[in-house]
Protein backbone atom coordinates (compact mmCIF):
# COMPACT_ATOMS: atom_id res chain seq x y z
CA UNK A 1 0.00 0.00 0.00
CA UNK A 2 2.96 2.18 1.00
CA UNK A 3 4.78 1.88 -2.08
CA UNK A 4 1.76 2.23 -3.84
CA UNK A 5 1.27 5.79 -2.03
CA UNK A 6 5.04 6.54 -3.36
CA UNK A 7 4.63 5.18 -6.92
CA UNK A 8 1.11 7.65 -7.59
CA UNK A 9 3.55 10.68 -6.31
CA UNK A 10 5.88 9.93 -8.73
CA UNK A 11 3.26 9.55 -11.55
CA UNK A 12 1.50 12.59 -11.24
CA UNK A 13 4.90 14.51 -11.18
CA UNK A 14 5.94 13.30 -14.43
CA UNK A 15 2.01 13.88 -15.93
CA UNK A 16 1.95 17.44 -14.65
CA UNK A 17 5.48 17.96 -16.16
CA UNK A 18 4.70 16.34 -19.75
CA UNK A 19 1.01 18.62 -19.78
CA UNK A 20 3.30 21.75 -18.88
CA UNK A 21 6.10 21.07 -21.37
CA UNK A 22 3.64 22.85 -24.10
CA UNK A 23 2.20 25.36 -21.78
CA UNK A 24 5.59 26.91 -20.05
CA UNK A 25 7.97 26.83 -22.64
CA UNK A 26 7.44 30.14 -24.07
CA UNK A 27 7.10 31.75 -20.69
CA UNK A 28 10.42 30.21 -19.56
CA UNK A 29 12.14 31.14 -23.34
CA UNK A 30 10.81 34.57 -22.29
CA UNK A 31 12.56 34.56 -18.92
CA UNK A 32 16.01 33.32 -20.71
CA UNK A 33 15.77 36.20 -22.79
CA UNK A 34 15.07 38.73 -20.19
CA UNK A 35 17.45 37.44 -17.74
CA UNK A 36 20.34 37.24 -20.65
CA UNK A 37 19.80 40.74 -21.50
CA UNK A 38 20.28 42.06 -18.40
CA UNK A 39 23.07 40.01 -17.66
CA UNK A 40 24.80 40.80 -20.60
CA UNK A 41 23.83 44.45 -19.98
CA UNK A 42 25.71 44.43 -17.04
CA UNK A 43 22.63 43.84 -14.51
CA UNK A 44 21.53 41.21 -12.01
CA UNK A 45 19.27 38.93 -11.10
CA UNK A 46 17.77 39.50 -7.61
CA UNK A 47 15.55 36.56 -6.50
CA UNK A 48 12.96 35.83 -3.61
CA UNK A 49 10.56 33.17 -1.96
CA UNK A 50 9.35 31.92 1.25
CA UNK A 51 9.62 28.20 2.31
CA UNK A 52 10.76 26.05 -0.19
CA UNK A 53 10.44 29.04 -2.81
CA UNK A 54 13.33 30.21 -0.85
CA UNK A 55 15.24 27.54 -1.16
CA UNK A 56 14.29 27.13 -4.98
CA UNK A 57 15.50 31.23 -4.88
CA UNK A 58 18.39 30.91 -3.18
CA UNK A 59 19.30 27.10 -5.63
CA UNK A 60 18.67 29.57 -8.48
CA UNK A 61 21.28 32.48 -7.51
CA UNK A 62 23.65 29.53 -6.41
CA UNK A 63 23.46 28.37 -10.01
CA UNK A 64 24.09 31.44 -11.92
CA UNK A 65 26.59 32.23 -9.66
CA UNK A 66 28.84 29.41 -8.99
CA UNK A 67 28.01 27.12 -12.11
CA UNK A 68 25.26 24.97 -13.44
CA UNK A 69 26.80 22.27 -15.74
CA UNK A 70 29.92 24.18 -17.65
CA UNK A 71 32.24 25.84 -16.79
CA UNK A 72 32.10 29.67 -17.11
CA UNK A 73 32.21 33.01 -15.35
CA UNK A 74 29.77 34.06 -12.71
CA UNK A 75 26.81 35.62 -12.88
CA UNK A 76 25.40 38.32 -11.36
CA UNK A 77 22.39 36.80 -9.32
CA UNK A 78 21.50 37.31 -5.21
CA UNK A 79 18.99 35.54 -3.55
CA UNK A 80 17.07 38.00 -0.95
CA UNK A 81 16.34 34.93 1.63
CA UNK A 82 19.76 34.72 3.02
CA UNK A 83 20.71 37.43 5.15
CA UNK A 84 19.27 37.09 8.56
CA UNK A 85 20.57 40.31 9.88
CA UNK A 86 18.86 42.18 7.13
CA UNK A 87 15.50 39.89 7.22
CA UNK A 88 15.33 39.96 10.95
CA UNK A 89 15.88 43.81 11.48
CA UNK A 90 13.36 44.82 8.31
CA UNK A 91 10.91 41.85 9.78
CA UNK A 92 11.25 43.38 13.06
CA UNK A 93 11.11 47.07 12.02
CA UNK A 94 8.93 46.85 9.56
CA UNK A 95 6.77 43.70 9.04
CA UNK A 96 7.41 40.56 7.39
CA UNK A 97 5.46 41.91 4.56
CA UNK A 98 8.56 44.34 3.63
CA UNK A 99 11.80 41.71 4.27
CA UNK A 100 12.03 41.74 0.20
CA UNK A 101 10.77 44.93 -1.29
CA UNK A 102 13.55 46.42 0.95
CA UNK A 103 16.39 44.83 -0.46
CA UNK A 104 14.64 45.37 -3.63
CA UNK A 105 14.64 49.40 -3.29
CA UNK A 106 18.12 49.16 -1.78
CA UNK A 107 19.92 46.45 -3.95
CA UNK A 108 17.93 46.83 -7.31
CA UNK A 109 18.73 48.98 -10.27
CA UNK A 110 16.70 49.89 -13.73
CA UNK A 111 17.31 46.72 -15.80
CA UNK A 112 17.56 44.28 -13.29
CA UNK A 113 15.56 41.33 -13.29
CA UNK A 114 13.26 40.32 -10.07
CA UNK A 115 12.66 36.10 -9.86
CA UNK A 116 9.56 35.94 -7.71
CA UNK A 117 8.52 32.77 -6.79
CA UNK A 118 5.13 31.89 -4.83
CA UNK A 119 3.35 28.27 -5.14
CA UNK A 120 -0.23 30.24 -4.61
CA UNK A 121 0.66 33.83 -6.19
CA UNK A 122 -0.39 35.11 -2.83
CA UNK A 123 2.15 35.72 -1.12
CA UNK A 124 2.66 39.19 0.54
CA UNK A 125 6.07 39.96 1.07
CA UNK A 126 6.70 38.84 -2.62
CA UNK A 127 3.68 40.92 -4.32
CA UNK A 128 5.72 44.19 -2.16
CA UNK A 129 8.84 43.28 -3.84
CA UNK A 130 7.35 42.86 -7.75
CA UNK A 131 5.77 46.46 -6.69
CA UNK A 132 9.44 47.68 -5.29
CA UNK A 133 10.78 45.91 -8.37
CA UNK A 134 8.29 47.74 -11.17
CA UNK A 135 8.83 51.08 -9.18
CA UNK A 136 12.98 50.65 -9.77
CA UNK A 137 12.23 49.89 -13.40
CA UNK A 138 13.24 46.05 -13.28
CA UNK A 139 11.83 43.40 -15.32
CA UNK A 140 9.64 40.50 -13.38
CA UNK A 141 9.99 36.93 -13.87
CA UNK A 142 7.43 35.16 -11.99
CA UNK A 143 6.96 31.48 -10.75
CA UNK A 144 3.71 30.91 -9.80
CA UNK A 145 0.88 28.28 -9.42
CA UNK A 146 -3.02 27.39 -8.53
CA UNK A 147 -3.80 30.13 -11.58
CA UNK A 148 -1.17 32.97 -10.51
CA UNK A 149 -3.15 34.47 -7.29
CA UNK A 150 -2.83 38.11 -6.92
CA UNK A 151 0.75 38.26 -8.65
CA UNK A 152 -1.21 37.80 -11.87
CA UNK A 153 -2.70 41.19 -11.57
CA UNK A 154 0.04 42.96 -10.60
CA UNK A 155 2.35 42.27 -13.51
CA UNK A 156 2.99 44.14 -16.46
CA UNK A 157 2.75 43.61 -20.09
CA UNK A 158 6.90 43.29 -19.82
CA UNK A 159 7.05 40.77 -16.81
CA UNK A 160 7.02 36.91 -17.75
CA UNK A 161 4.73 35.08 -15.39
CA UNK A 162 5.62 31.21 -15.46
CA UNK A 163 2.12 29.35 -13.77
CA UNK A 164 2.05 25.90 -13.14
CA UNK A 165 -1.52 24.94 -13.96
CA UNK A 166 -1.86 22.39 -10.74
CA UNK A 167 -3.63 23.48 -7.11
CA UNK A 168 -1.23 21.35 -4.93
CA UNK A 169 1.36 22.94 -3.82
CA UNK A 170 4.26 19.86 -3.39
CA UNK A 171 3.64 19.35 -7.68
CA UNK A 172 3.70 23.23 -8.34
CA UNK A 173 7.35 23.11 -6.48
CA UNK A 174 8.64 20.21 -8.51
CA UNK A 175 7.78 21.94 -11.36
CA UNK A 176 9.61 25.34 -10.14
CA UNK A 177 12.54 22.79 -9.85
CA UNK A 178 12.50 21.65 -13.38
CA UNK A 179 11.82 25.43 -14.35
CA UNK A 180 15.06 26.52 -12.93
CA UNK A 181 16.90 24.25 -14.18
CA UNK A 182 15.71 24.81 -17.96
CA UNK A 183 16.27 28.54 -17.38
CA UNK A 184 19.84 27.48 -16.20
CA UNK A 185 20.16 25.48 -19.18
CA UNK A 186 19.18 28.17 -21.44
CA UNK A 187 21.06 31.00 -20.14
CA UNK A 188 24.16 28.65 -20.57
CA UNK A 189 23.77 27.77 -23.79
CA UNK A 190 22.63 31.74 -25.05
CA UNK A 191 25.96 32.72 -23.61
CA UNK A 192 28.13 29.79 -24.26
CA UNK A 193 26.77 28.44 -27.63
CA UNK A 194 24.94 24.82 -28.07
CA UNK A 195 26.84 21.68 -26.03
CA UNK A 196 26.56 18.17 -27.00
CA UNK A 197 25.25 16.17 -24.15
CA UNK A 198 26.59 12.92 -25.97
Amino acid sequence: MLEQRIQQQFFESADLKYQAADLLARPIADAVQAIVGCITAGGKVLACGNGGSAGDAQHFAAELVGRFERERPGLAAIALSTDTSVLTAVGNDYGFARIFSKQVQALGQPGDVLLAISTSGNSANVLEAIQAAHDKEMTVVALTGRGGGKIKELLAETDVHICVPHDRTARIQEVHLLVLHCLCDAIDTQLLGEQDHA
